[in-house]
Parts: C-alpha cells; structure tokens; sequence
C-alpha cells in the first residue's frame, strides 16, 4: 500500500473522534443525563457559578452547560462534531440563547490569543486526544488574569476502583477514545496555569478545577544594565 493511500485509510485522531460522536449525538443527551445525575451533579452548575464575560467553551457538545452561564455572559462554542453542534443550537435557541457556536479542533482554535475571559471543557479532555495541546490552547486564547473552568471524570484514589477504570478503558479507548484514568490537574500545572481551586469527588473519580492565567509580568532587564529617563538620567 502506498504512503497516499494508507492516508486516505487511516483518518487522524481527530477525525476518528469527530465520526465518534456524530455517531453517538442522536442518543448522547438521553445516555448521559443518568450518569451527570449520579456521578457529575452539580458540576455544570459549578463552571457557570464561576464563569463571566466572554465565555468560550471547548467541546460544547449539545451545549447542556448552556443554562447556566450566567445571563450576561458572551458565550462562544466549539465543537468537533457537527451532529453535536446541531442539537447544542437548537438547545440555545429553545432557551433564548444568543451563542456563537463553532465547528473546530480543541487542539487549534481558531481564535487569537486572548480573546476570551473564562475557557471551560466539561467531560471532554477524557476523549480529546492531545489533551496537553488542548490546554495550551485554551491558556493562549485567554486573557491574562482569564479563567479555566475544568469538569472530567479520572483516575480513582482507590485502587479496587482505579483497576477497574484501567480495565474498562482498555476497550473504551480503542473504541471511543475515552480515558478513565487520565487526570487533567497536571498538565494544567504544566501549563503554568496558577491553581485557584480544585474539587476531587466520588471517590476520586471526578474532579473539578478552577485554574488562572498569570497576568503578564513586564519585561526584565539584563543584569548590570540601568533604565534611563527620557532626560537621559541612568537610574
């Protein structure tokens, strides 16, 4: 098989995920809403309490996060997924919503840097699959000082619980790209974000993470130099 055809055959990460959940759209509300009542309660709720100005949310998905960011915030959504997409605008249009929604890659947004106030991803960074590259994007795109409104689910603190995460996801991620022993904590740290709140619950399994871009610091001056005034005067 030649090197051209074997592109056409292997499609990429991203694009394996983007036939992932256009498959799983028509049923993704119904299935999921179980699992946010038992495992996840609270924590949609939890990014918008912290969430303000202009809002973009990465991997929107069928934008149930939408109710409750609060009513003056300019919300932007992107979403791989263009079947996704669909049901997350006429869920914006059913709650008189004005959002701007996107169809792009975690991995590349298209936004200039420091468009946006608050990024938030809600169970998202367990499928994306560069989720180091997802983050450093969402730090680029926002405003020093902005905030990261992180919700996932990840590796247990209990290691009967961890070993059965680690066995489930040796299927799930060939099938669907879901991890369940990923934990985004470090690569936000990694990322030089400064850690303002975290969250850990059930037992470990799901964790919450408000997380700050550093404001800008003013440039330093090589050692043994001085600053002059206008006048000339070295200080």
């Amino acid at each position: 098989m030649t090197s051209s055809a074997k592109a056409r055959t292997c499609p990429t990460p991203a694009a394996r995920q983007k036939q992932v959940w256009d498959k799983a759209a028509p049923g993704y509300d119904k299935q999921i809403a179980f699992f946010e009542k038992i495992q996840f309660g609270g924590g949609r709720e939890w990014l918008g309490e912290r969430a303000h100005g202009r809002v973009l949310e990465v991997a929107i998905g069928t934008g149930r996060s939408l109710p409750y960011y609060p009513a003056d915030a300019i919300v932007t959504g992107i979403e791989l997924s263009p079947a996704m997409l669909a049901i997350a605008r006429r869920r914006a249009a059913g709650l008189g919503r004005e959002v701007d929604f996107r169809e792009g890659d975690a991995e590349h947004l298209p936004f200039g840097d420091g468009s946006f106030d608050t990024v938030a991803c809600a169970l998202a960074l367990c499928t994306i699959p560069g989720p180091a590259m997802a983050i450093a994007e969402m730090k680029r795109v926002l405003v020093p000082g902005g905030r990261l409104l992180l919700l996932d689910h990840i590796g247990s603190t209990w290691p009967p619980v961890y070993a059965a995460q680690w066995l489930l996801e040796q299927i799930t991620i060939r099938a669907a790209g879901e991890h369940f022993t990923r934990r985004q904590l470090p690569l936000v740290q990694a990322a030089g974000f400064q850690i303002a709140e975290t969250e850990r619950l059930k037992a470990g399994t799901v964790e919450r993470i408000h997380a700050v871009k550093p404001a800008s610091l003013p440039a330093s001056r090589p050692p043994g130099t001085a600053r002059e005034d206008r006048d000339g005067a070295q200080r």
